[in-house]
């Protein structure tokens, strides 16, 4: 039995050391799966040297101790396990029948534990076999690199800027020439000379220059300054073409002033627009407008003429804008092809003019664009440039467009206006229309009150506007429709059914509250109304007599003073001063015109006491409220070329150089200008606080 069991633990340890040798590969250590039963355990802790172990680091050191203590539980399993098979029955008998023998001492081997890990290994490396080769099918492609922060490091000089280049410090650029590289080339080096150069030549420098760059030369040349010069020149042009037309006018006295002939004895001096021009000849005016800001610009409307002269112009109307100052030809000339009922300027400027047609159009001129987009036609030896309309409301296919003659129109202006200074020109060329947008109201007859807001374009195109069908290729203005009022609704009262439909004449803001405004009826009464339809006090305005009469409110004029008053003219001969806050009339005249029809009335521009007015019979009248405030001071009849229209120009900035003139126009076509006596134009002293106590006197 002896060798039996030595043969058995011979052939155990040959398979023990084969199994090793197959594994050796994947395991560092094959005593997991072995047991020393020697009985002694210590005999296994001196296989290695504790020389080597202190050698090994301190992780190697609590695995190989994990080794150790799961060797000995499971030496301490199986010899639980040996010593219960030897209790039982039949191991007893054969102890027994046995003889005697040593204890056995050796190597026991647990086939379950190792077949269980053999299959794990196997498992282990077949998927590491199928992952090694799905890497190499899903490999990823590096062939497209970007960065995603390029942030290279900061030297020492960005570093001392970033902490000390902002505190009183400044930076000065030194050059090393270092660029200053020789090259050799085979051309020759062209020599130049830089000269400058005066055309026409002023002075004995007329041209200078050298190769030594002599600072001499460089200070001799001349400096020009583009903007200044055409500053000056627009307002030495203005000068010289006034001195030239004095001299024309002594040099052709056929149409300048006339002092003994068309001086009349309200007027120290006169002076006659130049109406003989092969335009106007034959044309009859029908308005006069004046500028509010530019008093000396005026513009008159010409009627078809009575004979034919040219094709281009015999059914069309014509517009001439003048300066009083230059009488001898207008500055600007205008063509329309309907009947221009009303015109104005601009509140602020004068290079835009408005008009309004007998059709119920609304037409804009803006007298900056080139003349060059406009039509030349030669009269004579000369060529004149006939302007048509920037834009026409006639292109607007609305509703919103006017269906009845256009009977007044009016700017909306605002205290802005008034203080803004103005160069001597009308027409510059300089940005005027910086931050432009303001308002102007047409008013028809049958009381529809129309606000428009004037645009300007930032670019004019020269090929025209495929939206904006009325206006001018190359213009840049245009109007847009802002709002509607139908004073018909507000005009309707009880016992006007008589009258028939109430006819609106004439409109006028109040210039201290432009959101207020005023409009003359063919009623005798005058209507109140503001443009957010608010509720006002008093709604109408009516004159001494009770009830309403067929009277028509022909004309109507604000103080310009400031003065919260206002004048009406009507058909009757009536004239009536109104106070904003009174229903009645403060003053009423009914016979100072000997019941003739009042077609003109204006306030003056210097006396805030005075005022003229123009009836249907070719009379003018100058009241002076100071004098007397019963009737008119003075009466001028024009005869034989009776007056048509009238309007007022003067200046009250300085008393020294004031000046009041009336522009009248003639039935014969002709236009003077009438500079009033000195006594009407000088403004008296504490004029305005007399009117005022007249005004508290008639309450």
């Amino acid at each position: 039995m002896a060798e039996i069991e030595k043969e058995d633990i011979d052939s155990e340890n040959a398979g023990a050391d084969e199994y090793t040798a197959c594994f050796e590969d994947d395991f560092e250590d094959y005593e997991d799966d072995f047991e020393v039963c020697d009985g002694d355990d210590d005999s296994f802790n001196e296989l290695e040297p504790k020389e080597k172990i202190e050698e090994l680091p301190l992780a190697r050191k609590k695995e190989i101790q994990e080794i150790q203590k799961a060797i000995n539980a499971e030496n301490e399993r199986i010899g639980k396990l040996s010593c219960r098979l030897s209790q039982k029955p039949g191991l007893l008998e054969d102890e027994n029948s046995s003889p005697a023998r040593a204890p056995v001492c050796g190597i026991f081997i647990d086939f379950a534990t190792a077949s269980r890990r053999q299959k794990s290994r196997t498992q282990a490396l077949k998927q590491k076999t199928r992952s090694t080769k799905l890497l190499r099918l899903i490999d990823l492609d590096f062939s497209f690199t970007f960065s995603l922060l390029d942030l290279p490091p900061v030297n020492e000089y960005d570093m001392y800027i970033r902490n000390f280049g902002k505190k009183n410090t400044k930076q000065a650029y030194v050059q090393y020439n270092e660029d200053n590289v020789d090259r050799d080339i085979q051309t020759e080096e062209i020599e130049t000379r830089g000269v400058w150069t005066q055309h026409p030549g002023e002075g004995t420098a007329v041209s200078g220059g050298s190769m030594s760059g002599d600072p001499r030369d460089v200070a001799a040349a001349p400096k020009v300054d583009t903007p200044r010069l055409s500053s000056f020149l627009r307002a030495a042009c203005q000068v010289i073409a006034v001195l030239l037309e004095e001299d024309r006018v002594g040099a052709e006295p056929s149409w300048g002033p006339r002092t003994q002939d068309s001086t009349l004895h309200i007027s120290d001096s006169s002076s006659q627009l130049n109406t003989s021009l092969p335009f106007l000849q034959n044309r009859r005016v029908s308005c006069l407008c004046a500028s509010q800001v530019q008093r000396q610009t005026v513009v008159s409307v010409h009627g078809p003429p009575g004979a034919a002269s040219a094709p281009v112009l015999d059914c069309r109307y014509v517009l001439c804008v003048w300066d009083i100052w230059q009488p001898s030809g207008p500055q600007k000339v205008l063509i329309c092809e309907s009947k221009v009922t009303c015109c104005c300027f601009s509140p602020f400027k004068a290079f835009l003019l408005f008009a309004g047609t007998v059709h119920g159009s609304v037409l804009v001129w803006d007298l900056r664009e080139d003349s060059r987009i406009h039509h030349y036609v030669k009269l004579g030896n000369c060529f004149w440039t006939f302007r048509t309309a920037t834009f026409s409301t006639d292109g607007i296919l609305t509703s919103v467009n006017h269906r009845s003659p256009v009977q007044a129109i009016e700017p909306i202006s605002t205290s802005v206006y008034k203080k803004q200074s103005f160069v001597l020109s009308p027409f510059s060329t300089q940005e005027e229309m910086s931050g432009l947008s303001f308002h102007i109201a047409s008013l028809d007859e049958s009381g529809v009150l129309n606000v428009w807001v004037v645009v300007e374009l930032p670019k004019a195109d020269i090929a025209g506007s495929v939206s904006d069908l009325g206006l001018i290729p190359g213009g840049r203005i245009k109007l847009v429709h802002s709002a509607v009022i139908q004073l018909s609704d507000s005009l309707s009262h009880k016992g006007c059914e008589f009258w028939g439909a109430t006819r609106t004449l004439n409109v006028k803001f109040l210039p201290s509250d432009p959101s207020h405004f005023i409009v003359g009826t063919d009623v005798g009464l005058i209507s109140h109304g503001t443009r957010q339809d608010l509720r006002v006090s008093p709604k109408l305005y009516k004159a001494q007599q009770p009830g309403m009469r067929p009277v028509q409110v022909n004309v109507i004029d604000f103080s310009p003073f400031g003065e919260p008053v206002f004048l009406a003219g009507c058909s009757d001969g009536s004239i009536r001063l109104h106070q904003l806050t009174s229903e009645c009339p403060l003053l009423q005249w009914d016979s100072s015109t000997n019941g003739h029809a009042v077609t003109g009335l204006h306030w003056s521009l210097t006396r805030p006491a005075m005022f003229l007015a123009q009836d249907d019979m070719s009379c003018i009248y100058i009241w002076d409220l100071l004098e007397s405030d019963l009737g008119p001071v003075a009466k001028q009849l024009i005869s034989p070329d009776r007056l048509v229209a009238m309007t007022v120009v003067g200046e009250a900035e300085k008393a020294s150089g004031s000046f009041l003139a009336l522009v009248l126009a003639r039935a014969s076509g002709s236009v003077d200008v009438q500079y009033l006596k000195r006594a009407w134009a000088a403004p008296v002293g504490d004029e305005l606080r007399k009117l005022r106590l007249l005004f508290q006197e008639a309450l």
